[in-house]
């Protein structure tokens, strides 16, 4: 079994244990990914990237745990959805290959319907 079935099977069984699935509809825990990500986002809002520096040294555990939940979101609405993460990952990774060639892509901000594709 790999790494991120057995985070998923533990995520259900607390999920179980609780009887909370009949609450997880996917509306409801998209929701629930998103406010997870906005907390995240509050660690750096209204900072100067010095502010920042100091902020991660201070609070990376802090930041660790909100990327814990965003993480267990995830997973456990790629499961309800039945997608198939690590799979969907590694097309996806192929798809921004394409998009974003190192060599008209590498050191650019652009998007990539930006790059010159010729």
């Amino acid at each position: 079994m790999h790494e991120l079935q057995e985070l998923t099977d533990r995520i259900l069984a607390f999920r179980e244990e609780r009887d909370w699935e009949q609450f997880h509809n996917y509306k409801d825990v998209a929701i629930s990914l998103v406010l997870e990500a906005t907390e995240l986002l509050e660690h750096f809002q209204w900072k100067s990237p010095e502010e920042i520096a100091d902020h991660i040294t201070e609070q990376r555990e802090s930041i660790g745990e909100e990327l814990a939940d965003i993480f267990y979101w995830v997973l456990l609405l790629s499961h309800d959805l039945g997608i198939d993460l690590r799979a969907t990952f590694e097309a996806k990774m192929e798809k921004n290959a394409k998009k974003y060639p190192v060599e008209k892509a590498k050191g650019s901000h652009r998007k990539y319907t930006e790059i010159d594709r010729d």
